[in-house]
């Protein structure tokens, strides 16, 4: 599973290895990462049109995840990526909006791992 994470923290990325690092071995899950909106939509661009995850940050300079997010649904039709909002901020504004825009998901930060994972061998 070809799974595209966006945050403009950096060091989300070492995190996602270290939590996933079973998975990215056995190739279970292929981690991607974007650190902005914008990196997000040229990386996709790239990837051939495929069934991907997106977990979006909310929260980032430039192109938030709400736009972002607004964009991938608009953009990408056939097969629709599922798109999980991430944000440290759980409040039911930014949660409806997410919603309403189209999220299949929505989780706050700090992540709990175990439940992430639980999350994604669902979708398998």
């Amino acid at each position: 599973m070809k799974i595209l994470v966006v945050d403009d923290e950096p060091d989300v990325k070492l995190l996602f290895q270290q939590r996933f690092r079973k998975e990215i071995k056995t190739g279970e899950m292929n981690f991607v990462f974007a650190f902005s909106g914008e990196e997000a939509v040229n990386t996709m661009k790239t990837m051939e049109q495929e069934a991907v995850l997106i977990l979006s940050d909310i929260n980032m300079p430039g192109m938030s995840g709400l736009e972002l997010l607004e964009y991938i649904k608009k953009q990408y039709v056939k097969p629709p990526p599922l798109v999980m909002m991430i944000t440290a901020y759980g409040d039911e504004e930014n949660r409806n909006m997410a919603i309403n825009l189209g999220a299949d998901d929505f989780l706050t930060k700090p992540l709990d791992f175990t439940l992430l994972k639980n999350k994604l061998t669902t979708l398998k």
